[in-house]
């Protein structure tokens, strides 16, 4: 009994020490970084800036690993359950703030995962067809008034985060809409040039930039709290009057509950230091995106709570379903 007792307080002394050294280790090995949703769209982009971003700053191969389905709602469950070591991350995005609303996250949004920074965040933008009636918001309002259900709109889907900003124009402008929900952008944004639809929410401006830089579609507000600066003359929806439709399509990096706050203070300074370079910053504006550093991990983790409030009211006024 004494010699066991003597191995449990050797070991619990050593247990300590032994964390410490992963810590100041890390990383010794190649990262794994989880993106929820396909190779090729925004959130892949900003996956894939955010690895070259801690490859360069701990000399260690970061590899790209695409996880989608469910909205984001996959990526995010595997996730959760990978081991708490540091080397396996993943992107965090506002789906971690909506999901859990809709009753199928296969994951606790504030045990499951530890926030490490807020990255970026897109612009979206209303769009309609060159032939619709209306050119502003007010516009708008006024047509839908006049025919109450009857104003086709398209999203990229159900619990999107255009079909919530559509549902929360609705509420503060007292319209009725009627959603056309689609399986993606693409097809979306083809059928309201060729007049299937009047209307357009879309989640950033990868979409709808070129097609209104080719005089295809019009645009009626950016949905950002600032005016785009690929897009200067247009309004956003708060100078249009409507300063509660500000939204935020954000995408941060975090990891899996139970990582050493040392190895995500590690990883939360290379981000913010790689942000802040004009290249990165340009990279993203290229795409619509505005970089969003947060402080520190705490501030990550309380923004991402102020999101899963806010989303929750607009999914529970409207009796937003998942499909």
């Amino acid at each position: 009994m004494n010699k066991l007792l003597r191995s449990l307080i050797i070991g619990l002394c050593l247990a300590p020490l032994a964390s410490q050294a992963q810590v100041q280790d890390w990383p010794n090995k190649p990262i794994k970084l989880i993106v929820p949703f396909p190779a090729g769209g925004p959130t892949d982009l900003v996956g894939r800036e955010a690895a070259n971003i801690l490859r360069e700053e701990f000399k260690q191969p970061v590899v790209v690993e695409n996880r989608p389905g469910g909205n984001g709602v996959l990526g995010h469950s595997v996730l959760a359950k990978s081991p708490a070591d540091g080397y396996t991350i993943g992107l965090l995005v506002i789906t971690v703030s909506i999901a859990p609303h809709l009753g199928n996250a296969p994951f606790d949004t504030f045990k499951d995962f530890a926030p490490i920074s807020n990255m970026v965040a897109m612009t979206p933008i209303i769009v309609a067809n060159n032939n619709a009636p209306f050119n502003t918001l007010a516009e708008l309002t006024s047509y839908a008034k006049a025919n109450p259900e009857k104003l086709a709109y398209g999203t990229p889907g159900v619990a999107t985060v255009p079909h919530l900003a559509a549902e929360l124009f609705q509420m503060q402008s007292g319209t009725q809409l009627n959603h056309v929900p689609y399986k993606g952008a693409t097809q979306q944004i083809q059928d309201l040039i060729g007049g299937s639809t009047l209307l357009d929410f879309q989640s950033s401006l990868v979409v709808a930039l070129p097609q209104l830089k080719a005089d295809r579609i019009k645009a009626l507000a950016v949905l950002s709290d600032k005016r785009s600066p690929q897009l200067p003359n247009v309004p956003t929806a708060k100078e249009s009057g409507y300063p509660g439709l500000v939204v935020s399509p954000w995408f941060g990096l975090g990891a899996p509950a139970g990582v050493p706050p040392a190895i995500l203070q590690k990883m939360h300074a290379a981000i913010a230091k790689g942000l802040n370079t004009k290249e990165v910053q340009d990279k993203f504006a290229a795409i619509g995106a505005t970089v969003h550093p947060s402080k520190s991990p705490a501030e990550f983790a309380g923004y991402i709570q102020s999101e899963y409030e806010r989303w929750g009211k607009v999914i529970k006024a409207a009796d937003v379903k998942a499909e």
